[in-house]
Protein backbone atom coordinates (compact mmCIF):
# COMPACT_ATOMS: atom_id res chain seq x y z
CA UNK A 1 0.00 0.00 0.00
CA UNK A 2 1.20 3.38 -0.86
CA UNK A 3 -0.25 6.58 0.77
CA UNK A 4 1.20 9.84 0.71
CA UNK A 5 -0.65 12.06 2.65
CA UNK A 6 -1.94 12.47 6.16
CA UNK A 7 -5.88 11.61 4.66
CA UNK A 8 -4.57 8.89 3.01
CA UNK A 9 -2.76 7.07 5.96
CA UNK A 10 -6.42 7.44 7.91
CA UNK A 11 -8.31 6.42 4.89
CA UNK A 12 -5.98 3.51 4.31
CA UNK A 13 -5.65 2.41 8.13
CA UNK A 14 -9.53 1.70 8.15
CA UNK A 15 -8.94 -0.08 4.65
CA UNK A 16 -6.98 -2.27 6.33
CA UNK A 17 -8.84 -2.80 9.53
CA UNK A 18 -11.62 -3.82 6.94
CA UNK A 19 -9.87 -6.52 4.93
CA UNK A 20 -8.21 -8.00 7.72
CA UNK A 21 -11.86 -8.17 9.04
CA UNK A 22 -12.33 -10.46 5.50
CA UNK A 23 -9.07 -12.21 5.97
CA UNK A 24 -7.26 -11.15 9.14
CA UNK A 25 -4.32 -13.70 7.38
CA UNK A 26 -3.12 -10.85 5.12
CA UNK A 27 0.21 -9.01 5.46
CA UNK A 28 0.52 -5.44 4.51
CA UNK A 29 4.28 -3.83 3.54
CA UNK A 30 4.51 0.10 1.81
CA UNK A 31 4.41 3.51 2.76
CA UNK A 32 2.41 5.31 5.37
CA UNK A 33 1.67 7.26 8.63
CA UNK A 34 0.92 6.13 12.17
CA UNK A 35 -2.65 5.07 11.50
CA UNK A 36 -1.42 2.62 8.91
CA UNK A 37 1.38 1.50 11.22
CA UNK A 38 -1.15 0.84 14.27
CA UNK A 39 -3.63 -0.87 11.59
CA UNK A 40 -0.74 -3.32 11.04
CA UNK A 41 1.21 -2.31 8.08
CA UNK A 42 4.75 -2.49 8.31
CA UNK A 43 5.71 1.10 7.24
CA UNK A 44 8.81 1.13 4.90
CA UNK A 45 8.79 5.14 4.70
CA UNK A 46 6.87 7.61 6.54
CA UNK A 47 4.08 9.87 4.47
CA UNK A 48 5.11 12.55 6.21
CA UNK A 49 8.37 12.50 4.88
CA UNK A 50 7.24 12.50 0.94
CA UNK A 51 3.94 15.35 1.29
CA UNK A 52 4.72 17.87 -1.57
CA UNK A 53 2.86 21.38 -2.14
CA UNK A 54 3.53 22.29 -5.60
CA UNK A 55 6.73 22.02 -8.14
CA UNK A 56 9.24 23.62 -5.84
CA UNK A 57 8.93 21.81 -2.57
CA UNK A 58 9.64 18.50 -4.38
CA UNK A 59 13.08 19.25 -4.68
CA UNK A 60 13.61 18.70 -0.92
CA UNK A 61 12.15 15.52 -0.80
CA UNK A 62 13.86 14.01 -4.05
CA UNK A 63 15.95 11.50 -2.39
CA UNK A 64 13.52 10.34 -0.13
CA UNK A 65 11.44 9.87 -2.84
CA UNK A 66 14.24 7.90 -4.77
CA UNK A 67 14.73 5.82 -2.15
CA UNK A 68 10.81 4.73 -1.51
CA UNK A 69 10.73 3.96 -5.32
CA UNK A 70 14.08 2.00 -5.38
CA UNK A 71 12.85 0.31 -2.08
CA UNK A 72 9.34 -0.52 -3.37
CA UNK A 73 10.30 -1.75 -7.01
CA UNK A 74 12.94 -4.43 -4.71
CA UNK A 75 9.41 -5.46 -2.99
CA UNK A 76 7.41 -5.94 -5.76
CA UNK A 77 10.05 -7.46 -8.30
CA UNK A 78 11.05 -10.44 -4.96
CA UNK A 79 8.25 -10.73 -3.09
CA UNK A 80 5.62 -9.99 -5.84
CA UNK A 81 1.99 -9.15 -3.68
CA UNK A 82 -0.96 -10.55 -4.43
CA UNK A 83 -2.31 -6.66 -4.80
CA UNK A 84 -0.80 -3.56 -4.71
CA UNK A 85 -2.97 -0.64 -3.31
CA UNK A 86 -2.46 3.42 -4.26
CA UNK A 87 -4.10 5.88 -2.47
CA UNK A 88 -4.15 9.33 -4.19
CA UNK A 89 -0.09 10.61 -4.50
CA UNK A 90 -0.53 10.56 -8.39
CA UNK A 91 2.81 11.36 -9.69
CA UNK A 92 4.71 8.44 -7.77
CA UNK A 93 2.13 6.16 -7.63
CA UNK A 94 1.06 6.11 -11.51
CA UNK A 95 5.34 5.19 -11.64
CA UNK A 96 4.71 2.33 -8.94
CA UNK A 97 2.00 1.49 -11.14
CA UNK A 98 4.25 0.92 -14.04
CA UNK A 99 6.84 -1.32 -12.21
CA UNK A 100 3.68 -3.22 -10.78
CA UNK A 101 2.38 -4.15 -14.35
CA UNK A 102 5.96 -5.35 -15.66
CA UNK A 103 6.51 -7.66 -12.29
CA UNK A 104 2.51 -8.71 -13.39
CA UNK A 105 0.89 -7.45 -9.44
CA UNK A 106 -2.55 -5.81 -9.75
CA UNK A 107 -2.91 -2.67 -9.08
CA UNK A 108 -6.22 -0.73 -6.92
CA UNK A 109 -6.35 3.17 -6.67
CA UNK A 110 -8.59 3.61 -3.89
CA UNK A 111 -9.00 7.77 -3.86
CA UNK A 112 -8.60 9.01 -7.14
CA UNK A 113 -5.84 11.46 -8.16
CA UNK A 114 -7.54 14.73 -9.34
CA UNK A 115 -6.72 13.70 -12.73
CA UNK A 116 -10.26 15.68 -13.68
CA UNK A 117 -9.06 19.07 -12.50
CA UNK A 118 -5.32 19.34 -14.11
CA UNK A 119 -2.84 17.09 -16.41
CA UNK A 120 -6.10 15.04 -17.57
CA UNK A 121 -3.80 13.49 -19.75
CA UNK A 122 -3.43 11.01 -16.71
CA UNK A 123 -6.23 9.36 -17.10
CA UNK A 124 -4.65 7.54 -20.01
CA UNK A 125 -2.03 5.96 -17.61
CA UNK A 126 -4.14 4.89 -15.48
CA UNK A 127 -6.78 3.20 -17.92
CA UNK A 128 -2.80 1.18 -18.82
CA UNK A 129 -1.45 0.97 -15.52
CA UNK A 130 -4.58 -0.22 -13.23
CA UNK A 131 -6.64 -3.10 -13.35
CA UNK A 132 -9.66 -1.06 -11.00
CA UNK A 133 -10.42 1.66 -8.71
CA UNK A 134 -12.51 2.53 -6.08
CA UNK A 135 -13.68 6.15 -6.48
CA UNK A 136 -15.20 8.15 -3.60
CA UNK A 137 -17.08 11.41 -5.40
CA UNK A 138 -19.76 11.00 -7.12
CA UNK A 139 -18.84 12.59 -10.81
CA UNK A 140 -15.78 10.25 -10.52
CA UNK A 141 -17.04 7.21 -11.63
CA UNK A 142 -18.60 8.77 -15.35
CA UNK A 143 -15.25 10.85 -15.64
CA UNK A 144 -13.53 7.63 -15.38
CA UNK A 145 -15.95 5.32 -17.58
CA UNK A 146 -15.86 7.22 -20.52
CA UNK A 147 -12.26 7.11 -20.28
CA UNK A 148 -12.54 3.13 -20.36
CA UNK A 149 -11.33 2.30 -16.66
CA UNK A 150 -12.37 -0.46 -14.57
CA UNK A 151 -14.49 2.14 -11.93
CA UNK A 152 -16.81 1.20 -8.75
CA UNK A 153 -17.76 4.05 -6.90
CA UNK A 154 -18.01 3.31 -2.53
CA UNK A 155 -18.68 6.81 -1.49
CA UNK A 156 -16.43 8.82 0.86
CA UNK A 157 -14.57 6.75 3.37
CA UNK A 158 -15.21 10.40 5.69
CA UNK A 159 -18.89 9.28 6.29
CA UNK A 160 -17.28 5.85 8.25
CA UNK A 161 -15.03 7.77 10.54
CA UNK A 162 -17.03 11.20 11.39
CA UNK A 163 -19.81 10.11 14.17
CA UNK A 164 -23.15 10.58 12.78
CA UNK A 165 -23.73 13.85 14.95
CA UNK A 166 -21.65 16.28 16.75
CA UNK A 167 -22.75 18.45 19.42
CA UNK A 168 -20.69 21.68 19.13
CA UNK A 169 -22.20 22.98 22.65
CA UNK A 170 -20.60 19.70 24.46
CA UNK A 171 -17.44 20.27 22.81
CA UNK A 172 -17.46 23.42 23.54
CA UNK A 173 -18.07 22.93 27.59
CA UNK A 174 -15.32 19.82 27.46
CA UNK A 175 -12.73 22.45 26.35
CA UNK A 176 -13.71 25.27 28.84
CA UNK A 177 -15.29 27.59 26.17
CA UNK A 178 -18.50 29.32 27.10
CA UNK A 179 -21.77 29.02 25.04
CA UNK A 180 -21.82 32.39 24.43
CA UNK A 181 -18.02 32.67 23.08
CA UNK A 182 -17.24 33.28 19.58
CA UNK A 183 -14.68 30.31 17.98
CA UNK A 184 -12.73 30.57 15.40
CA UNK A 185 -11.96 27.41 14.00
CA UNK A 186 -8.16 27.47 12.47
CA UNK A 187 -7.26 24.69 9.93
CA UNK A 188 -3.92 25.19 8.02
CA UNK A 189 -3.31 21.63 6.83
CA UNK A 190 -1.61 18.60 7.44
CA UNK A 191 1.44 19.50 5.55
CA UNK A 192 4.33 21.61 6.79
CA UNK A 193 4.51 23.70 3.54
CA UNK A 194 0.60 24.51 3.92
CA UNK A 195 1.03 25.61 7.37
CA UNK A 196 3.69 27.28 6.94
CA UNK A 197 1.87 29.54 3.77
CA UNK A 198 -1.35 29.63 5.36
CA UNK A 199 -0.87 29.83 9.17
CA UNK A 200 0.65 33.43 9.42
CA UNK A 201 -2.38 34.66 7.68
CA UNK A 202 -4.83 32.94 9.72
CA UNK A 203 -3.28 34.34 12.79
CA UNK A 204 -3.08 37.78 11.84
CA UNK A 205 -6.76 37.44 10.94
CA UNK A 206 -7.34 36.08 14.49
CA UNK A 207 -5.49 39.40 15.77
CA UNK A 208 -7.82 41.31 13.60
CA UNK A 209 -10.44 39.66 14.80
CA UNK A 210 -10.37 40.11 18.25
CA UNK A 211 -10.22 43.77 17.90
CA UNK A 212 -13.78 43.52 17.02
CA UNK A 213 -15.29 40.28 19.11
CA UNK A 214 -13.82 40.94 22.52
CA UNK A 215 -13.27 36.87 24.30
CA UNK A 216 -13.02 35.22 20.84
CA UNK A 217 -11.23 31.73 21.43
CA UNK A 218 -8.92 29.91 19.05
CA UNK A 219 -9.16 26.26 18.14
CA UNK A 220 -6.32 24.77 15.61
CA UNK A 221 -6.43 21.13 15.21
CA UNK A 222 -2.71 19.71 15.04
CA UNK A 223 -2.45 17.23 12.32
CA UNK A 224 -0.49 14.37 13.30
CA UNK A 225 1.84 14.86 10.45
CA UNK A 226 2.91 18.22 12.51
CA UNK A 227 5.08 18.01 15.30
CA UNK A 228 4.33 20.65 18.29
CA UNK A 229 7.86 22.57 17.70
CA UNK A 230 7.10 23.68 14.10
CA UNK A 231 3.92 25.15 15.00
CA UNK A 232 4.91 27.04 18.18
CA UNK A 233 6.86 30.09 16.14
CA UNK A 234 3.83 30.65 14.13
CA UNK A 235 1.82 31.45 17.73
CA UNK A 236 4.03 32.28 20.11
CA UNK A 237 3.23 36.43 18.91
CA UNK A 238 -0.75 36.58 18.44
CA UNK A 239 -2.28 38.13 20.58
CA UNK A 240 -5.52 35.65 20.82
CA UNK A 241 -5.03 32.46 22.64
CA UNK A 242 -4.97 29.81 20.37
CA UNK A 243 -5.95 26.59 22.14
CA UNK A 244 -4.04 23.73 20.12
CA UNK A 245 -6.00 20.55 19.75
CA UNK A 246 -3.86 17.62 18.72
CA UNK A 247 -5.94 15.34 16.00
CA UNK A 248 -9.98 15.87 16.81
CA UNK A 249 -10.34 17.98 13.46
CA UNK A 250 -14.08 17.04 13.62
CA UNK A 251 -14.62 18.06 17.18
CA UNK A 252 -12.79 21.84 16.14
CA UNK A 253 -15.21 21.69 13.19
CA UNK A 254 -17.94 21.16 15.35
CA UNK A 255 -17.25 23.62 18.17
CA UNK A 256 -16.38 26.59 15.32
CA UNK A 257 -19.01 29.13 14.46
CA UNK A 258 -16.65 30.16 11.05
CA UNK A 259 -13.51 28.22 10.09
CA UNK A 260 -10.65 29.15 7.81
CA UNK A 261 -9.92 25.37 6.43
CA UNK A 262 -7.00 24.45 3.81
CA UNK A 263 -8.47 23.66 0.30
CA UNK A 264 -8.42 19.73 0.76
CA UNK A 265 -10.43 17.43 2.49
CA UNK A 266 -10.96 19.64 5.36
CA UNK A 267 -13.38 21.24 3.60
CA UNK A 268 -15.64 18.40 3.00
CA UNK A 269 -14.97 17.44 6.77
CA UNK A 270 -16.82 21.22 7.57
CA UNK A 271 -19.58 20.80 5.05
CA UNK A 272 -20.08 17.08 6.81
CA UNK A 273 -20.37 18.77 10.53
CA UNK A 274 -22.00 22.22 9.14
CA UNK A 275 -19.89 23.89 9.95
CA UNK A 276 -19.72 27.78 8.09
CA UNK A 277 -16.06 28.27 6.91
CA UNK A 278 -13.64 30.34 4.06
CA UNK A 279 -11.57 27.88 2.00
CA UNK A 280 -7.95 29.54 1.69
CA UNK A 281 -4.94 27.99 -0.34
CA UNK A 282 -1.40 29.41 -1.11
CA UNK A 283 1.46 27.77 -2.84
CA UNK A 284 5.28 28.97 -4.16
CA UNK A 285 4.57 31.61 -6.91
CA UNK A 286 5.97 29.12 -9.50
CA UNK A 287 3.45 26.23 -8.27
CA UNK A 288 0.89 28.76 -8.62
CA UNK A 289 2.36 30.35 -11.92
CA UNK A 290 1.79 26.76 -13.44
CA UNK A 291 -1.35 25.95 -12.13
CA UNK A 292 -3.35 28.67 -13.03
CA UNK A 293 -2.30 27.46 -16.87
CA UNK A 294 -3.28 23.87 -16.04
CA UNK A 295 -6.06 23.14 -13.51
CA UNK A 296 -9.15 23.20 -15.50
CA UNK A 297 -11.77 23.14 -13.00
CA UNK A 298 -14.00 26.08 -11.56
CA UNK A 299 -13.39 26.23 -8.01
CA UNK A 300 -10.54 24.77 -5.57
CA UNK A 301 -12.84 23.73 -2.70
CA UNK A 302 -13.84 19.88 -2.86
CA UNK A 303 -17.06 21.25 -1.22
CA UNK A 304 -17.79 23.77 -4.39
CA UNK A 305 -16.73 20.79 -6.58
CA UNK A 306 -19.45 18.21 -4.84
CA UNK A 307 -22.05 20.98 -5.02
CA UNK A 308 -21.59 22.26 -8.54
CA UNK A 309 -21.24 25.89 -7.38
CA UNK A 310 -19.33 28.37 -5.12
CA UNK A 311 -21.16 27.61 -1.57
CA UNK A 312 -17.87 28.64 0.09
CA UNK A 313 -15.75 31.83 -0.27
CA UNK A 314 -12.54 30.40 -2.01
CA UNK A 315 -9.10 32.89 -1.21
CA UNK A 316 -6.50 31.95 -3.61
CA UNK A 317 -2.99 32.81 -3.28
CA UNK A 318 -2.32 36.86 -2.97
CA UNK A 319 -6.26 36.60 -1.56
CA UNK A 320 -4.80 35.09 1.28
CA UNK A 321 -4.37 38.36 3.48
CA UNK A 322 -5.35 38.72 6.51
CA UNK A 323 -7.86 41.80 6.87
CA UNK A 324 -9.48 39.74 3.78
CA UNK A 325 -9.74 36.81 5.52
CA UNK A 326 -11.44 38.40 8.77
CA UNK A 327 -13.36 40.11 6.41
CA UNK A 328 -14.78 36.91 5.13
CA UNK A 329 -15.16 35.71 8.27
CA UNK A 330 -17.28 38.70 9.75
CA UNK A 331 -20.03 38.67 7.24
CA UNK A 332 -20.79 34.74 7.88
CA UNK A 333 -20.57 35.57 12.18
CA UNK A 334 -23.08 38.74 11.05
CA UNK A 335 -25.16 38.72 8.38
CA UNK A 336 -27.53 35.64 9.13
CA UNK A 337 -29.06 35.11 5.86
CA UNK A 338 -25.49 33.88 4.45
CA UNK A 339 -24.40 32.16 7.13
CA UNK A 340 -27.78 30.22 7.19
CA UNK A 341 -27.91 29.78 2.82
CA UNK A 342 -24.18 28.05 3.29
CA UNK A 343 -25.41 25.71 6.26
CA UNK A 344 -28.29 24.42 4.26
CA UNK A 345 -26.37 23.96 1.67
CA UNK A 346 -23.64 21.88 3.31
CA UNK A 347 -26.26 20.12 4.63
CA UNK A 348 -26.95 18.66 1.22
CA UNK A 349 -23.41 17.34 0.62
CA UNK A 350 -23.75 14.63 3.44
CA UNK A 351 -26.09 13.23 1.18
CA UNK A 352 -24.47 13.18 -1.70
CA UNK A 353 -21.13 11.50 -0.45
CA UNK A 354 -22.94 8.41 0.08
CA UNK A 355 -24.19 6.33 2.95
CA UNK A 356 -20.78 5.05 4.26
CA UNK A 357 -19.30 2.16 3.83
CA UNK A 358 -16.34 2.86 1.69
CA UNK A 359 -13.83 1.28 3.44
CA UNK A 360 -16.18 -2.62 3.74
CA UNK A 361 -16.36 -2.03 -0.02
CA UNK A 362 -13.05 -1.26 -1.30
CA UNK A 363 -11.97 -4.51 1.50
CA UNK A 364 -14.62 -6.66 -0.73
CA UNK A 365 -12.61 -5.30 -4.08
CA UNK A 366 -9.37 -5.86 -2.54
CA UNK A 367 -10.42 -9.34 -1.71
CA UNK A 368 -11.84 -10.28 -5.23
CA UNK A 369 -8.49 -8.92 -6.86
CA UNK A 370 -6.12 -11.14 -4.83
CA UNK A 371 -8.21 -14.06 -4.83
CA UNK A 372 -8.02 -13.72 -8.96
CA UNK A 373 -4.25 -13.28 -8.40
CA UNK A 374 -3.79 -16.49 -6.51
CA UNK A 375 -6.29 -18.56 -8.43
Amino acid sequence: MVAGEASADLHGSNLVKAIKALDPGIVFWGIGGERMEEAGVKILFSSSDMAVVGLTEVLSKVRTVFRASRSLKSILKTRHPDLLILLDYPDFNLHIARIANRFRVPVLYYISPQVWAWRRGRVKKIARRVDRMAVILPFEKAFYGREGVNVDYVGHPLLDVMPSALDGDRVRGQWGISQGDVVLGLVPGSRREEVGNLLPAMVNCADILAQQLPGLRCLLPQAPTIDSGFLHPFLQDCSVDIQVVRGRMHEVLAASDVALVTSGTATLEAAIVGAPMVITYRMSPFSYWVAKRVVKVSHIGLVNLVAGEEIVPELIQGEVEPRRLAQEALRLLQDGDTRRKMVEKLAKIRGVLGRGGASRKTARIALEMMQGCRS
